[in-house]
């Protein structure tokens, strides 16, 4: 009830009475007055006026479980949504609870990971009160080859949540790195379970910059964050429900066709190297070409000197801009 008490305030903007909530939740006078008083030792500012009610009033981020689900508006992705304080892993604990029968639309969101993770093993720093890390668990019914580009969609997804927030235009580096002013502020770590051609379960872990922060000496050049961009704070809850709603969105459209016909141009619109020169780092040899956008698979398509077209896909080949990261 306090997630849709906060949802209700919220809404409203003004005073509301005591009644009218006991009334719109069917319960008494004092488990709307309890519920109020454990919202504001979670952190909200509500203030309490005798004959008027209760106003929710601006109050500093609160960032945990009933905040999430107060910003939910989606109908199957966040929900549950399950917040931790602190997790070892946002993606270690969804195949934790996807093997132990969480449904498809699963959330899982930490304040802080102690083991977080990127691609190919790398660590990912996760301090607590500065960004957001979370993952989607999906128990899709199509074949495994289609899977990897449920990544890509999540960064469209992340790319509109961004816009939505706090009003940044980001850009997407092939395959689903987020970038703005050139600087990567968003990762993307996609997982799966599979026994011959069946999914068991899919998971989508992503870690967005939100907060100002030191970066470690080896990112400094290449990382960023929203707050640096956008000169003021964003609210992380507020941003993870919109990219949980912008992910259902673009995720029907993929499932109509199960690959990216439909959203092909739209990435593309958004792909920050395409129609530029780029650098792929294949452990076969290492090779430059022009960025062509992707296939309706996500494959990159790259063109050679000699005026072929090579698709490359993710995995364990990397793009790089030829004078820099993107």
């Amino acid at each position: 009830m306090k997630a849709e008490i906060l949802a209700l305030l919220r809404e409203r903007g003004d005073y509301v009475s005591g009644q009218e909530l006991c009334e719109h939740f069917g319960v008494s006078r004092t488990a709307v007055w309890k519920a109020i008083n454990q919202l504001k030792k979670e952190g909200y500012a509500i203030e309490a006026v005798q004959n008027r009610g209760y106003l929710l009033t601006a109050e500093d981020e609160v960032f945990g479980q009933h905040e999430l689900e107060s910003r939910m508006e989606t109908e199957w992705a966040g929900h549950p949504v399950t917040f931790y304080e602190t997790v070892n892993s946002t993606n270690l604990q969804a195949k934790l609870d996807a093997e132990n029968g969480a449904g498809e639309g699963a959330l899982i969101v930490a304040d802080k990971q102690t083991a977080g993770r990127g691609r190919r093993g790398r660590s990912w720093n996760s301090p607590a009160g500065t960004n957001v890390y979370f993952t989607l668990i999906l128990k899709p019914d199509y074949a495994p080859d289609k899977a990897s580009m449920v990544t890509l969609i999540m960064a469209l997804a992340v790319v509109e949540g961004i816009r939505a927030t706090c009003g940044v235009q980001t850009g997407i580096k092939w395959p689903n790195d987020i970038v703005a002013d050139g600087k990567k502020i968003c990762g993307m770590l996609t997982e799966m379970s599979v026994e011959q051609n069946y999914i068991h379960y899919v998971v989508i872990g992503v870690g967005i910059n939100v907060g100002l922060q030191e970066f470690a000496p080896e990112i400094a050049a290449t990382a960023t964050s929203l707050q640096e961009v956008c000169g003021q704070p964003v609210p992380r809850a507020e941003l993870v429900a919109n990219v949980m709603k912008a992910y259902e969105k673009y995720y029907a459209r993929f499932c109509k066709t199960l690959d990216l016909k439909e959203l092909r141009e739209e990435y593309n619109g958004l792909l920050v190297n395409c129609g530029r020169q780029v650098r792929v780092l294949d452990p076969k040899g290492e090779y430059t070409g022009l960025s062509r956008g992707i296939n309706e698979s996500g494959e990159l398509l790259v063109e050679l000197s000699d005026g072929s077209v090579t698709e490359v896909f993710a995995g364990e080949v990397s793009v790089r801009g030829i004078y820099g990261y993107v």
